[in-house]
């Protein structure tokens, strides 16, 4: 049976991770109804990718467990997430569906993922990069849990650099950012990001719904250079 456990680091969390985690918490009841619908076009075609891949996925960001029946069952599938409230639904989830490809669910700070380097061969994070308080450091960490070859997925909306839309997005942020999530997270940030990200290299990004602001973005961890 799977367990939901709260793993060892117990620290206070700061303020944004507690907006976060008080966001998605307020969410759990409701997460399915309202983003279910909306967001399954994008889901499918991550997962879809994800199970093309297969080997041991980490999906960061599990949320209710909504995607949790879609994995193949060749897949050996870990989630997290910060919220309780919403593993919790994630664990029924597992339990109703008798899902046997589900190695855990954990709550855990996407920023510190508790796993050792080169741990998974896919870590999938959808909705996730713009609801933490540092993304960058979110893809740090999935970057460091991937096993070479490996690919990192990400279902994720994606500001804009510049212009009006740039400008209504950062105005709506102080709005937004109680709900759980941010607006002003650009694709200029990505690619530096994946500059920088040593082995790190995009290759995939594609629209999905809705409103055309959302992209499916697929990374590939390169193996190390022979000696």
């Amino acid at each position: 049976m799977t367990e939901l456990v709260k793993l060892a680091d117990t620290r206070e969390l700061d303020f944004d991770r507690e907006t976060v985690e008080r966001a998605y918490d307020r969410w759990a009841p409701v997460y399915d109804l309202v983003f279910g619908g909306v967001f399954g076009k994008g889901r499918r075609a991550a997962i879809l990718a994800t199970n093309s891949i297969g080997g041991r996925v980490l999906e960061v960001g599990v949320g209710t467990g909504i995607s949790l029946p879609q994995y193949g069952a060749h897949l050996r599938v870990f989630g997290t997430d910060i919220s309780e409230a919403m593993l919790r639904k994630a664990k029924a989830r597992v339990a109703d569906l008798r899902l046997k490809n589900i190695e855990g669910l954990a709550v855990m700070d996407a920023e510190k993922l508790e796993f050792p380097d080169n741990s998974f061969d896919v870590v999938m994070a959808q909705y996730v990069v713009t609801a933490v308080p540092n993304p960058e450091a979110a893809l740090d960490e999935f970057a460091r849990v991937l096993r070479p070859g490996g690919e990192i997925i990400l279902l994720s909306r994606v500001s804009a650099d510049a212009g009006m839309r740039r400008f209504i997005e950062q105005r709506l942020q102080p709005v937004v950012r109680p709900l759980g999530w941010r607006t002003e997270f650009a694709w200029s940030r990505y690619t530096q990001w994946a500059s920088r990200a040593h082995g790190v290299e995009l290759i995939e990004r594609r629209p999905v719904p809705p409103f055309g602001h959302f992209s499916l973005i697929r990374f590939r961890k390169a193996w190390p250079a022979a000696a």
